[in-house]
């Protein structure tokens, strides 16, 4: 679980937590640790990412959340990657070749992309077999 925001909003003063979801710190529905959940927040957050006017962002997080969610990248410990977005209209990283071939700019990190394996998550009850047909429409976050 996480801590709640009135804790946080005491023991940090000096920081803004009005922009924190109201459903912070639930694990379940958009939050859950589903791979449609992370799937999507992902998704959301590059888009966020991109939307940005910044030419320079730097991302801290769980390093599970980035590898599956958001970078398909490996993360040990304190280790960074640099990122810049695909050319276009696309929403896909594309690593700078200075982490790339380092393993991170620590080099301590594994070399190459990683992807959603089977095991990766508990059931989830979204995500359908492959190849069954649903007239469900995904639910907005």
């Amino acid at each position: 679980m996480g801590t709640e925001v009135a804790v946080l909003s005491r023991e940090f003063p000096q920081l803004d937590f009005s922009t924190v979801f109201s459903e912070y710190p639930s694990k379940t529905g958009r939050w859950a640790f589903s791979q449609s959940a992370i799937t999507q927040r992902g998704k959301d957050c590059l888009r966020w990412l991109k939307m940005r006017p910044e030419r320079l962002i730097i991302v801290t997080s769980h390093s599970g959340f980035l590898r599956l969610g958001v970078s398909h990248c490996q993360y040990a410990n304190a280790d960074y990657r640099v990122f810049d977005f695909e050319q276009g209209d696309g929403e896909e990283l594309v690593e700078r070749e200075v982490t790339e071939k380092r393993g991170g700019g620590m080099g301590n990190s594994k070399i190459g992309r990683v992807f959603i394996r089977p095991g990766d998550f508990p059931h989830d009850p979204i995500l359908k077999p492959e190849g069954e047909v649903t007239d469900e429409a995904p639910r907005e976050p």
